[in-house]
């Protein structure tokens, strides 16, 4: 059986939810947080390792709320996300407090990544669907030795994916007719108004988006050789900051974005119908909860996810 790994990016404090650490807060009939929801659909799938990407100082508590309920029932490892962690010969800005990005983060867990891998956020609930199409996509598909890096991604459909409290970044993705991704695009604060979601791109101008779109939730399936190409794109990206710049991002939809345009990646765009939901704001809380209830009633999940 081939091997896989899901790895999650939870380094992040989530300041849009009132400086408390997001990823940890309970949702569950019986406590459980998103990213449980995400490990069991993950393992249901057939994924057989968990790498979790987390901050030194949140070590305790995280380990202390998930990680060792995790350990005994997959193989865990563990990676550190820091403004710090730079190539040889670069210095964190003294200025910067935000973090360097999705990019980064994946970079940080190279030393424990050999394997096939997906890619998801800690705070977001991404069904059923994606997870299993991703795992076999990478087990009967990918060719992780390509020159062209074999990519694949679930593909949410934006109207799916849209926070009643406020406005989500999202990757809006063009797709043709092969269920091929053309380019992403990283467009921000987009809410819903009739058939399309508003928000704004990089420059900070005005764009629309119908609520059909394709778009990227960080759902990303990539081969251990992407790892290598992250350490060589970091020095790059370095380089590129304009003198003062303390808030680009080092991000992976712009990374992959890059790639296919240039022609050395080639993402498969697996369609999901789930819809997603995550705790972007403290107000998405109480609805992600009854969310999930709904699917507990529902018999989609049990009412303790995992024995003690």
């Amino acid at each position: 059986m081939k091997n896989t790994a899901l790895v999650i990016m939870a380094a992040g404090i989530g300041s849009r939810f009132g400086g408390g650490i997001k990823q940890l807060e309970p949702v569950g009939p019986s406590g459980e947080i998103i990213m449980d929801y995400s490990i069991h659909d993950a393992l249901e799938a057939g994924f057989n390792k968990i790498v979790f990407i987390i901050r030194k100082d949140l070590e305790e508590d995280f380990k202390e709320i998930i990680g060792r309920r995790i350990e005994k029932i997959a193989p865990v490892e563990y990676a550190y996300q820091e403004l710090t962690d730079l190539p040889a010969g670069y210095e964190k800005p003294a200025d910067r407090t935000k973090p360097w990005g999705t990019g980064q983060a994946i970079l940080c867990a190279k030393q424990v990544i050999h394997e096939p891998f997906i890619v998801i956020n800690a705070d977001d609930y991404y069904g059923k669907e994606g997870f299993k199409k991703i795992h076999e996509y990478m087990v009967n598909q990918m060719d992780t030795e390509s020159e062209v890096f074999d990519i694949c991604m679930g593909g949410f459909i934006l109207g799916n994916t849209l926070s009643e409290n406020g406005g989500v970044t999202r990757g809006v993705c063009q797709v043709d007719d092969n269920g091929v991704l053309i380019d992403v695009t990283e467009t921000y604060e987009l809410q819903k108004d009739g058939d399309v979601a508003r928000g704004r791109d990089d420059d900070g101008n005005p764009v629309e988006v119908p609520i059909g779109q394709h778009v990227s939730m960080n759902m990303w399936g990539l081969a251990p050789a992407f790892l290598e190409e992250l350490e060589r794109g970091f020095p790059v990206f370095l380089d590129g900051l304009k003198e003062g710049d303390i808030k680009t991002e080092y991000l992976l939809p712009r990374i992959i974005d890059r790639l296919v345009r240039a022609g050395r990646a080639r993402v498969t765009v697996l369609e999901t119908p789930d819809k997603w939901f995550g705790v972007t704001y403290r107000e998405d809380k109480p609805t992600v909860a009854a969310a999930i209830k709904e699917l507990v009633a529902d018999g989609v999940y049990p009412e303790k996810l995992f024995e003690d």
